[in-house]
Parts: C-alpha cells; sequence; structure tokens
C-alpha cells in the first residue's frame, strides 16, 4: 500500500468570535481562520479535501492574520499543475458552504459525502445557516455524489469515519503518510481544541468541543477518539498549517 502527501491550500477566510470554535472560551476575542482544501498527493487518483470558497477575500489584512497566501480555486490547484477537470476524487468533511463552494467546477470527480450531509443541505434547519444547496444541485443532478452511510475505505490508504461533532455528517479522512497516520478532522476546530491552555486542562478537560456542534458531550468523546488515532493530527481550520506547502 502506497502513502499520501497533504498540501494545504488556503481557499478562504473567515473573521468572527473565536468562541466559535473554542466551546464556552474566548468570548470576545476576534479571529480568523483558514478556509482549506486539501490536495492528496499518491496513487492514481487526484483527490481533494473539500473545495473552499468560490470568491475568497484575498487581501493583506486576511493573509497577515492566518500567516499564509490565500488563492482561489484555480490558483491553488495550479501550483501542483493541476485543473478542477484533473480531479477524480472529492471527500467532503460536511457540505457547510465555505468547504463545498468550488464543487461544480470539478465535472470528472466523484464526490463522497454522508448522507446526513445531503439531508441537511437540502432541508436544512433554520439555526444552521450554513447548508446552501445552490452549491450542491449540479453535481448531484449529473450524478457525481458517492454517498457514504458510515466509515468507509475511498482508495487504498485513505478512509474515512463517521465523526457528528460539528455537523450530523461529518467524516473525518484518515491519510496515511511517511510518518504514520494523518487525520483532517471531519469538523471545525483549530490546534487550541486539541491543545487547551492550563487553565483550561486544570479543570480536567482534554480537549475544548467546538463553539458549533451536534451534541457537546459526544464532541468532546469523538475528539479524544480521534486524537487518540492519529499520528499527524490536522485540525479543519487551524492557522498554522496556511505557511505549509505540504504534510508527510
Amino acid at each position: 500500500m502506497g502513502t499520501y502527501k497533504i498540501h494545504p491550500m488556503v481557499m478562504g477566510t473567515k473573521v468572527f468570535d473565536k468562541s466559535m470554535m473554542t466551546y464556552q472560551h474566548n468570548n470576545g476575542v476576534t479571529f480568523t481562520i483558514p478556509i482549506y482544501c486539501w490536495y492528496i498527493e499518491g496513487g492514481d487518483k487526484k483527490i481533494l479535501v473539500d473545495t473552499g470558497e468560490m470568491s475568497p477575500i484575498q487581501s493583506e489584512d486576511r493573509e497577515k492574520a492566518i500567516g499564509g497566501k490565500i488563492r482561489t480555486f484555480e490558483q491553488g490547484l495550479s501550483q501542483w499543475g493541476l485543473t478542477p477537470d484533473d480531479i477524480d476524487i472529492i471527500i467532503h468533511t460536511h457540505l457547510h458552504n465555505d468547504h463545498c463552494e468550488n464543487d461544480y467546477k470539478c465535472i470528472n470527480a466523484e464526490i463522497y459525502v454522508h448522507e446526513k450531509e445531503l439531508e441537511h443541505i437540502h432541508d436544512p434547519h433554520p439555526l444552521d445557516y450554513r447548508y446552501l444547496e445552490d452549491y450542491i444541485d449540479d453535481v448531484e443532478e449529473n450524478g457525481q455524489l458517492r454517498i457514504i452511510t458510515g466509515d468507509t475505505d475511498i482508495v487504498p490508504g485513505i478512509r474515512v469515519i463517521h465523526t457528528p461533532v460539528h455537523t450530523e455528517g461529518g467524516l473525518t479522512v484518515l491519510i496515511d503518510t511517511p510518518s504514520g497516520k494523518a487525520a483532517i478532522t471531519g469538523f471545525c476546530v483549530i490546534n487550541e481544541n486539541f491543545n487547551p491552555p492550563k487553565e483550561i486542562k486544570a479543570m480536567e478537560m482534554e480537549v475544548i468541543p467546538p463553539g458549533t456542534h451536534v451534541n457537546v458531550y459526544d464532541a468532546y468523546d469523538i475528539m479524544i477518539k480521534v486524537r487518540n488515532m492519529a499520528d499527524i493530527l490536522i485540525p479543519l481550520h487551524e492557522p498554522a498549517f496556511a505557511s505549509v506547502a505540504t504534510i508527510e
């Protein structure tokens, strides 16, 4: 079985209260998160995890805040000699709009998504405004969707596990790399969620759940499970990866 390299590409940002990332902590702290598309290099398939924003804000202030370059979908792919037509597989951590806005450009891709995400994007709860079915209509009509119902092998060395932390259909992506098993979390967190400051650890908390979650108790337990499975832990919105070309 081969191994893979993971290339983080920033294709958007959000600026909001940091407590959106860290449940009950960092209230009133303004924070900028990068929105990633991850190119998984290796094997005979061109694979992406998520596709980012369609029209990201590309500004000096945003890039300074995350410590890295913000690119459009096409600009990001071109770094690796790719175009949207080259993509064979897209794996979705979830279907909030900022993770799937460029799907429609990848006309040759099979797109893997959990059944619960598809349900929610077509019939979202009023509290969850981040689901916008316009971004999935084209690929659904084209027959590109591959529906996941549980833990599944996508290709040799790449597996998804169902992790309903941030959304009901969240999928964490486990990837074999030369340095061990990497986990791109299927939920929106940063390093601080997995490495809380000492005052949080003093409360006997090992992790901090995300500010937006399905069930906070389950979220806590699933996060510990994912942490313990990974040799390389990749929180989905961690700014540190904005300046990293390759994880391997």
